[in-house]
């Protein structure tokens, strides 16, 4: 009997990294880093410290091509420019506030307007213009990369109450699942709305409009608004509706319908009442996004009790990404987990004080179904030298290892 081949070694999984480069210097004179999560398995994401900014996330589609499918810019100065909140993280009150004031605890507070005559996302110089303090999160290592990112926001920040101090974590697994966990505490009360500001297209950044892309969102709730885009009032529900999105169907199906609330906003951007969180607090899916063209899929996860849909009404060609593509509208779509619009003025609305000695927490997660079919087809570059065709040059450096606790 001839002897037995021996078996070899199966191959060991791919290991997440965590990489660092230098992306350039802020107005303030900072030096600002473009920080890589890889999850090794063909999930790529680059997160800037400017904005605790989202600026690409290299995805897959199931034949193991990859393409960046969020919306980024090519330089920090861009960033530090004029635009429409490209990947950040806004606070310290994301979508709006009407006339840019609230009264808390019997004191009037005003807010700087910045979108007719009302505060968007914290106000002109908001959380998304500031330079995050950024290191290895916890539990970076060769099952997820992880990446922590903080802030200091003053007493009086922007008009806002007390000092807050912010947390954010960006975790990207072997799986491809990228998350964000978001924790802050204060110290006198003060309103707290936190989300990302990330604008998809799962065809590719610059890559046509996302007028084609289903979705479904987990709502039969939502929030008219008046033409300055702020709550007229309670919800409504969606049944019947072009806001029905119960279903999975077409963004572009019904965005030209004779609805004053589409026409005002030159078409979606309104806030969604999302089905009964979990009541152990952990993340329920909000939204399934699909390209029939390329196969990609996107499901958001999270523990917040509405989300903003946003189809990039407002695009309009003058910005391009890193590849040369330009931003035409409707080329992308936000999905922002978050609070109700201008809740600090609706006391029917879920509360968004946060008061000192308790801790606000949220956590979203953007999962990839598609990835979880079996394939033996390798992620294939996008078209770019090295890790992102589209993104800084990188250091000759060793992965970041991770952090010590304790």
């Amino acid at each position: 009997m001839p002897p037995e081949s021996p078996v070899p070694a199966a191959a060991p999984a791919p290991a997440a990294s965590l990489l660092r480069s230098a992306f350039g210097t802020a107005p303030d004179g900072s030096a600002v880093a473009c920080w890589t999560l890889d999850s090794g398995a063909g999930v790529r994401a680059e997160v800037l410290g400017y904005g605790a900014t989202l600026r690409a996330l290299h995805v897959p589609d199931p034949a193991g091509r990859a393409d960046d499918v969020v919306l980024g810019l090519p330089a920090l100065s861009d960033y530090a420019g004029r635009h429409p909140y490209l990947g950040a993280v806004v606070g310290r009150y994301a979508n709006r506030i009407a006339h840019g004031r609230f009264t808390l605890d019997g004191r009037t507070h005003r807010i700087p307007v910045n979108d007719r005559g009302h505060a968007l996302h914290g106000g002109p110089d908001g959380f998304h213009r500031r330079v995050w303090h950024a290191e290895p999160g916890p539990g970076n290592g060769p099952e997820a990369a992880a990446l922590r990112l903080t802030l200091h926001s003053p007493d009086g920040d922007m008009g806002f109450p007390g000092a807050l101090d912010v947390e954010v974590v960006y975790r990207l697994t072997g799986a491809g699942t990228l998350s964000i966990d978001y924790t802050a505490r204060a110290d006198h009360p003060t309103p707290v709305n936190l989300t990302n500001h990330a604008y998809f297209n799962l065809a590719g950044a610059g890559r046509g409009g996302i007028l084609g892309h289903t979705l479904h969102l987990d709502a039969a709730a939502y929030l008219p608004v008046t033409a300055e885009a702020v709550p007229l009032g309670p919800a409504a529900p969606t049944a019947g509706t072009a806001f029905d999105f119960g279903a999975a169907r077409r963004i572009g199906e019904r965005i030209g319908d004779d609805d004053r609330q589409l026409a005002d906003a030159g078409g979606y951007d309104h806030c969604w009442v999302l089905t009964a969180r979990d009541p152990a607090g952990a993340p329920r899916r909000a939204a399934r996004l699909a390209d029939p063209a390329s196969g990609r899929c996107m499901e958001v996860w999270t523990t917040e009790p509405g989300i903003q849909v946003y189809t990039g009404n407002a695009l309009d060609g003058s910005l391009a990404g890193p590849a040369g593509r330009p931003y035409t509208r409707h080329g992308a779509i936000c999905l922002e987990t978050q609070h109700f619009p201008d809740s600090p003025n609706r006391p029917e609305y879920p509360a968004t004080v946060l008061r000192p000695g308790a801790v606000y927490r949220s956590r979203t997660e953007f999962r990839f179904p598609h990835l979880e079919a079996p394939s033996t087809a390798a992620a294939v570059p996008d078209g770019s030298s090295g890790p992102s065709a589209d993104g800084p040059s990188r250091d000759a450096s060793s992965p970041l290892p991770s952090p010590r606790l304790g």
